[in-house]
């Protein structure tokens, strides 16, 4: 590991779900955030056989903001404010969770049908204590909404926060950077130090930073205020994530974040009764709490 450029490096832990894998590389036990990123899953590649398909049933979230960002599938999202949005590769999913909300996430009936694919990021973000407790909220934002930057070889699609020159959209409630770089044999870009925190994650293909050979998914912590520039000699797919450091901690159990553990355990209290409002379409079924969740902080 190059110290100059690299502070740390996370490998994932990896979990099985039964046609497909999901690799963790936030929260970890030698780092919880990169900026508002508190949770950075990679979802396959995977095909999955003909009518099967993912299935997360209900469950709920506080004081954070899901975003997820698709390579290739579909999943439908549905919430407890009512919404039904699908997601296609490109666009991109923000669920404000704030004070509480409940979701689901499953195959398109159509892509079970052809046997579904599967790969994408789902990152969580921490939200600022004075937001921790704001409405709950639902933005999709389509792939032709987010600005791309093409240039010899380079195609970069920026997800959150601005980046190259160019700002996306999306909602934003901590200083934050996120974009889908994709790089063709032979292609590098520019990866500037404008952000106290900054991470890179290959989802794919290969990659380097300024010739240090970065491994798939590991996810690699840039030195603050170091400039580099990352290159493919073969072709890759990089994610670019980080934003404003966060002054405060940020604790983490099963779904839900907050800045108070006190929080967190009324957040868990309430789930066991029963008290978080339903998905409308699809209120049969959910999630129990679990017992030792997969996903937490440390200590």
């Amino acid at each position: 590991m190059r110290e100059d450029l690299i502070t740390m490096t996370i490998e994932p832990t990896t979990h099985d779900l039964g046609g497909f894998k999901v690799h963790r590389t936030l929260p970890s036990r030698p780092r919880t955030m990169v900026g508002p990123f508190i949770f950075f899953d990679q979802m396959g590649p995977a095909h999955l056989a003909v009518g099967t398909g993912i299935d997360v049933r209900p469950h709920p979230h506080i004081n954070l903001a899901t975003v997820t960002y698709l390579f290739a599938g579909a999943i439908d999202h549905r919430d407890s404010l009512g919404t039904f949005a699908t997601i296609e590769p490109g666009a991109v999913n923000l669920m404000t969770a704030g004070r509480g909300i409940v979701h689901s996430e499953r195959s398109p009936s159509a892509e079970r049908a052809k046997g579904p694919e599967l790969s994408g990021i789902q990152t969580w973000l921490a939200l600022p204590e004075a937001q921790e407790e704001t409405d709950p909220a639902f933005e999709h934002v389509a792939a032709a909404e987010l600005p791309v930057i093409e240039a010899r070889g380079v195609k970069a699609r920026v997800i959150m926060g601005s980046l190259w020159g160019a700002a996306a959209p999306t909602t934003t409630y901590a200083q934050t950077i996120y974009a889908d770089i994709a790089l063709e044999p032979g292609a590098s870009i520019p990866i500037d130090a404008n952000a106290d925190e900054r991470a890179l994650y290959v989802a794919m293909g290969e990659a380097s930073l300024d010739g240090m050979p970065l491994v798939p998914m590991t996810l690699y912590v840039l030195r603050p205020g170091v400039a580099a520039t990352l290159r493919s000699d073969r072709g890759g797919r990089v994610m670019l994530c980080g934003g404003e450091a966060f002054a405060t901690p940020r604790h983490v159990w099963w779904n839900f974040v907050s800045s108070s553990r006190d929080r967190i355990n009324q957040a868990k209290e309430e789930w066991k009764a029963g008290s978080f409002p339903k998905v409308p379409g699809d209120d049969k079924e959910w999630i129990p709490i679990p017992e030792v969740p997969k996903t937490v902080s440390y200590p």
